[in-house]
């Protein structure tokens, strides 16, 4: 049986805009939220006496038998069905009988798609908040074992000063954090049930919008049915949280490719992420690492798509508004493809402790020099000038910062004593860095228990004691 078309037009549709209308491609994933949002519809109309009891037992088991054929794979739709809402609705009056064609009552597929929407998008920030919290933990684990393993910061990819892994994997920990705040909101914004404004001003039955709100989880419900239909500011809140996550993401995968080569050769990644060579055997590729950062544009795209859509659209429902799906399930794919191999990489990482020190070549310690002598009363803007002469004078003579000779130092300041020596250890310049959030591993030590008592309580932010 086929949904008849409406008796307004004499002739069929043309087959090339069946296929162009279609729009199955897209939300036939959508099934489970409809027939989750069915049964609370038909239950609103049966309180609203648009049903009795045994037309809603129909309805009701006929969409249960639906759904397990649909999750058997033994029902599926055509292009004529045209979207999901209507493969349900011809297969429910199939099974049911005429009472299916009841079921659309006091609905439109206005607010019956962004209804869908809302409640699987939910369904998709909370599986992917436990995929970000996952990433967060592997990152803490590394963290644990490298509260001093020293290696270099960087400004502008130049070697800046020292710090420790424990240090730089934490600084993803955080970006995280707000990723998972971010995505928490846009769940947030899911939080309004849109069912009842039917198809652009409210519908002509005694619908309990509330109490179909709260059987389907909803905090509330939409206050204005031309906004209802039309609202897709919940798709756009995730497709931004889920681009400042793949820019996250990137930066993580890019730093993994940057430390696996042969010239930093801080990192090897785990064989089961890596890649290799078509002709060169030797090659050990990070493409895991390269195909997160290529993520990031993906995710860009799919936000200014959506926005594009979007713009200038008259209220209230427009069919443009079928691509929000386009764009929202490529994301959610995305990200959804992208969480197992970052977990996998970050998790499987092995870390070469003696290249990352060796790395902290003495000028790094530079800044450490300028502030001994702001220490022993001279201006910093002096001491910069004084460190910035030394390095040169080591540079010129092929030397280490510190085998520079007493002369030297002397000539450049006399506040360069014998102490100046014990400034040469990395490792010293690590514990030296003793402001809240620095490098110091007592300092670092606080930034994983807060780290750690943030994800077990499944808090977002940087809780304080």
């Amino acid at each position: 049986m086929t949904v008849a078309r409406s008796g307004r037009f004499e002739s069929e549709r043309d087959p090339a805009f069946v296929r162009l209308n279609s729009s199955l491609a897209l939300d036939w994933r959508l099934w489970p939220e409809d027939i989750e949002g069915s049964r609370a519809h038909a239950r609103a109309l049966a309180r609203a006496d648009v049903l009795d009891d045994a037309e809603l037992d129909a309805l009701l088991v006929g969409l249960d038998r639906v759904g397990a054929e649909i999750a058997a794979g033994e029902f599926v739709p055509t292009d004529e069905d045209e979207d999901v809402h209507m493969a349900i609705e011809r297969r429910l009056t199939e099974v049911a009988g005429a009472v299916g064609g009841k079921l659309h009552t006091g609905r439109s597929r206005n607010d019956q798609v962004v209804t869908d929407v809302r409640l699987h998008l939910r369904r998709v920030v909370d599986r992917q908040g436990v995929a970000v919290a996952e990433l967060q933990a592997a990152l803490l684990d590394q963290a644990e074992h490298h509260l001093e393993t020293v290696l270099p910061s960087y400004t502008h990819l130049q070697r800046a000063q020292v710090t420790s892994l424990a240090h730089h994997l934490l600084a993803y920990f955080w970006m995280l954090a707000r990723d998972r705040r971010r995505l928490a909101a846009a769940r947030a914004a899911c939080d309004q049930s849109p069912l009842g404004a039917g198809a652009a001003v409210g519908v002509n039955y005694p619908v309990d919008r509330r109490a179909v709100a709260a059987l389907l989880g909803f905090g509330d419900v939409t206050p204005n049915s031309l906004d209802a239909v039309s609202d897709r500011d919940f798709i756009v809140e995730y497709l931004s949280a889920a681009a400042l996550l793949g820019s996250h993401l990137s930066r993580l995968g890019g730093e993994l490719v940057l430390w696996s080569t042969a010239e930093f050769g801080f990192v090897r990644l785990p064989d089961a992420f890596s890649g290799g060579s078509s002709i060169m055997p030797q090659k050990r590729n990070p493409d895991a690492g390269e195909l997160l950062r290529g993520a990031a544009p993906r995710l860009n795209a799919d936000l200014d798509g959506l926005l594009g859509v979007l713009h200038g659209l008259p209220l209230a429902y427009n069919t443009d508004l079928r691509e929000d799906k386009r764009y929202l399930f490529d994301a959610v794919d995305c990200l959804d493809e992208v969480f197992p191999v970052a977990l996998g990489l970050v998790a499987g990482a092995r870390f070469d402790n003696a290249r990352m020190r060796s790395a902290c070549d003495t000028a790094l310690l530079a800044t450490d020099v300028a502030d001994h002598l702001v220490i022993q009363g001279m201006p910093f803007r002096d001491a910069h000038h004084a460190v910035g002469r030394l390095v040169r004078l080591a540079e010129e003579q092929g030397v280490d910062l510190f085998e520079l000779s007493d002369e030297d130092l002397h000539e450049v300041s006399p506040l360069l004593g014998a102490d100046f020596r014990r400034l040469g250890d990395p490792l010293a310049s690590l514990h030296a860095k003793c402001t809240e959030g620095g490098s110091a591993p007592t300092r670092v030590a606080e930034q994983l228990a807060l780290a750690r008592i943030a994800l077990e309580n499944g808090e977002a932010g940087s809780p304080r004691p």
